[in-house]
């Protein structure tokens, strides 16, 4: 009897790029935009520590260089959230 081949592994959550404005995000096959503006400690943040992002529990994003968590959900539905972080 022969196993079957294992499918391509990919990852929930990727880094699909970043630009001066901000990061684009795929998770779980939905694409996220985090603009610097309303996300300014990714900024300054290095390319290795921006793509350094992992998905816990299925609705948690963790940067551990960065010390930075938010939560799926924020990204969603913003409007839900209308705190926004001082710099």
């Amino acid at each position: 009897m022969k196993s079957k081949k294992n499918g391509k592994v990919t990852s929930a959550v990727e880094v699909q790029g970043a630009t001066r404005l901000g990061l684009w995000l795929l998770v779980k096959g939905r694409e996220y935009f985090l603009g610097f503006k309303e996300y300014p400690w990714f900024k300054k943040a290095s390319l290795g520590d921006l793509f350094g992002v992992k998905l816990l529990r299925g609705h948690h994003l963790r940067w551990e260089n960065l010390d930075i968590d938010l939560e799926l959900e924020s990204l969603k539905n913003p409007s839900r959230y209308p705190l926004r972080a001082r710099v």
